[in-house]
Formats: C-alpha cells, structure tokens, sequence
C-alpha cells in the first residue's frame, strides 16, 4: 500500500480499521516481513513440528553457505530457506529449523559457534501470521 501523507495517513487508516473492530497488526518497520515473508508463498506447513526461525547475515563469499550446512551437520531438519541478496557484502537469510523445545538452548549455542550475526524470529507477527 502506498501512502501519499505518510504516518499521518497510515495512523488514520489503523485507526479507522480498529474502529470498525478490524484486528490490525502493523509491520511497517518489521524487518522480516519486508526482506523474506512478503516474497514467501505457500502458508502454514502444518505437518512442520516444533519449528524455530531464525534470520542470518550469511557473508557474501565462496562457501559461508557450506560452513554454515557443515557446522549443522545433520542434527536438526532444515524445514524453511530463504536467501536475500542486495549487493551488500552479506546475504541476508531466514531459515526454519524443526528443534524439540528441550534442544532450543543447544541451536542458539550452535549459532553462536558458526559466527554469524543472527536473530530468533519465531515469534515475530509476520512468521506467526503467515508462516507459523
């Protein structure tokens, strides 16, 4: 949606939904919703368990992808991937993991390790909304 008076308009466009009892959720500055979930189709995989999501700043260099795959190695299933490129000196990435709760302190120990920047998103609206 493109807005021509800014904040002002899109305050006045929520308010006027919330009026009529529409649920709305604003993800304007969600990040995730603008580099990954608006280019995603498909829904919610409802055969996918105890998935956790998480966006990386993978770098832009021959074989980050390979490091991060072999660091992983087979220990948990990769159920969402998602590569964003924008010309920087990294990509961009969301990807879905199927972890039990009780190995969720062990992946973010795992992320640690591979040392690149990340973000859990699992509870973020977009994911939720859309994908979750």
């Amino acid at each position: 949606m493109q807005l021509r008076e800014g904040d002002a308009e899109r305050r006045e466009i929520i308010d006027g939904l919330i009026a009529q009892e529409y649920p709305v959720v604003d993800m304007t500055d969600n990040e995730m919703a603008k580099l990954h979930v608006r280019h995603l189709m498909g829904g919610h995989a409802p055969a996918t368990n105890n998935e956790i999501i998480f966006r990386f700043e993978f770098p832009e260099r021959p074989g980050a992808l390979m490091k991060f795959l072999q660091t992983l190695g087979q220990r948990w299933n990769i159920s969402l991937f998602h590569y964003r490129n924008h010309g920087a000196a990294y990509g961009r990435v969301m990807v879905g993991f199927q972890v039990d709760a009780k190995e969720k302190k062990l992946a973010h120990e795992f992320f640690e390790k591979i040392g690149y920047p990340y973000k859990e998103e699992t509870d973020n609206p977009a994911y939720q909304t859309f994908l979750g």
